[in-house]
């Protein structure tokens, strides 16, 4: 019978141990997940650091901006007008040549052999016509035998003339001064009419094509300056509006502009690809941002602006607690207290002081905030440097130049708006500005003054 109560005692105890370490487990568990769901939730995010700048009016040159292609003012692919096979290339690639110089000779011995024979024939001709009109002086030549003997004459020299004609046709001249390219032919080449032989350019002065949106047509006039740029978004070359095509494109709503530009340091060439800009007049106070300040989303076009962080609000002023006396109380509670005190008269004189020792704490208590000024002085230090945080403000964004946008709403001057770091910003968040690097600026611009 005792040992079936033992064993019941053991085993409830067992059971109990077992139900507090498992009870301690749970519990413990609990409250660690508990831990750290508000430690997390009461976890404030690092600011992000970002770049900003201000937004304040400034000069705004619009534009109407195109792709164009560079060509020529004079270029031409040269070809020959008659057959012949080539005997002479008296150019190379490259070359600069002046108007009229001979580029090409082709073979005209059969042409250059009847040209002399019909210059004899001339000679010939002209001594008879010579005859006709001496005898017609003297009266004894009929007046027809001298009109055919001018006919004879004019014939033979029209002769000569066309002779000539074909062989200058075995050659090829230069119509213009300029520069030629590599040849097309090679020597004992047989040509037919209108084989290219070489191009011909003239560099000094070129052309460019680019078509504008029929909207921006009435922005554009005879005269304007035009910027043109082969790439990296600088535009160092410009010219001049030469021709606007009066009619516009019924297929593409476009219209065909022509421009000319110098070009003194010879960079551009036919055919190129440029990007061009009319520029138009310039516009005062216009509010603009680099365009890495716009950010664009399925919900519309927006910006983050830096505003300092909204003041927490005070708490309300606690009561005095009832068991915390005044120090006038304080200092007449030893007083009180004296006739209850039994202790002998033999007491330390250092039990004695305790009274009165306690008796100034509340004065020295209350004296320590007039020995602290420097403690109401922080918040105002610390109100110097403000917290930052983002507000998100959808905008409106306009035209773009250079770099940068125009904001046509949503904008307001003064504003400090982030022009790098967006990455994972949302509205609200806390941010450190660091503005030591512009990126609206070429990283290695910024590298030279460091």
């Amino acid at each position: 019978m005792f040992k079936r109560i033992l064993r019941i005692v053991i085993i409830a105890l067992v059971l109990l141990v077992l139900v507090v370490v498992v009870g301690g487990i749970v519990g413990f568990n609990f409250l660690r997940d508990n831990g750290i769901k508000q430690y997390f939730a009461s976890m404030k995010p690092p600011a992000a650091t970002v770049s900003t700048t201000i937004a304040k009016p400034l000069t705004w040159t619009p534009g109407v901006e195109a792709i164009g292609t560079v060509r020529a003012v004079r270029g031409v692919d040269l070809t020959v007008e008659t057959t012949g096979i080539v005997k002479e290339i008296l150019f190379h690639a490259n070359q600069k040549v002046a108007y009229g110089a001979v580029l090409l000779q082709l073979d005209g011995a059969v042409e250059r052999a009847d040209l002399e024979a019909t210059k004899a024939q001339v000679a010939l001709v002209q001594m008879a016509l010579t005859r006709a009109i001496e005898l017609q002086r003297r009266g004894v030549n009929a007046e027809a035998t001298l009109d055919t003997a001018r006919a004879t004459a004019s014939a033979t020299a029209a002769q000569v003339n066309k002779l000539q004609a074909v062989l200058d046709q075995k050659q090829l001249t230069a119509p213009f001064s300029g520069t030629v390219g590599i040849p097309k032919i090679d020597l004992g080449q047989y040509l037919a009419p209108g084989t290219v032989v070489v191009t011909l350019q003239d560099l000094d002065t070129m052309r460019v094509d680019f078509t504008v949106p029929e909207q921006q047509l009435p922005s554009l006039k005879i005269g304007q300056t035009v910027r043109l740029g082969i790439g990296g978004g600088e535009m160092p070359y410009a010219g001049t509006i030469r021709g606007i095509d009066p009619k516009i494109d019924p297929s593409s709503r476009l219209v065909n502009v022509r421009a000319e530009v110098a070009n003194t340091e010879g960079k551009l060439t036919p055919g190129q690809f440029v990007q061009v800009r009319v520029e138009l007049p310039e516009e005062q106070n216009v509010l603009a941002l680099p365009q890495t300040a716009l950010t664009t989303s399925l919900y519309g076009d927006y910006i983050f602006v830096v505003q300092p962080a909204k003041p927490a609000e005070a708490p309300p002023t606690q009561a005095a607690k009832p068991e915390e006396k005044p120090a006038a109380s304080a200092t007449e509670k030893p007083a009180d207290a004296q006739p209850a005190d039994t202790k002998p008269a033999d007491a330390k004189p250092a039990d004695a002081m305790k009274p009165a020792a306690d008796a100034t704490k509340p004065a020295a208590d209350a004296a320590k905030p007039a020995d602290k000024p420097a403690d109401p002085a922080k918040p105002a230090a610390e109100g110097d440097k403000p917290a930052l945080v983002l507000s998100q403000v959808f905008v409106k964004p306009g035209r773009r130049n250079q770099g940068m946008v125009e904001i046509v709403e949503g904008l307001k001057a003064g504003d400090e708006v982030v022009t790098a770091g967006q990455n994972r910003l949302f509205n609200g968040m806390s941010v450190a500005v660091d503005n030591t690097i512009d990126p609206t600026k070429s990283a290695n611009k910024q590298a030279d003054p460091q």
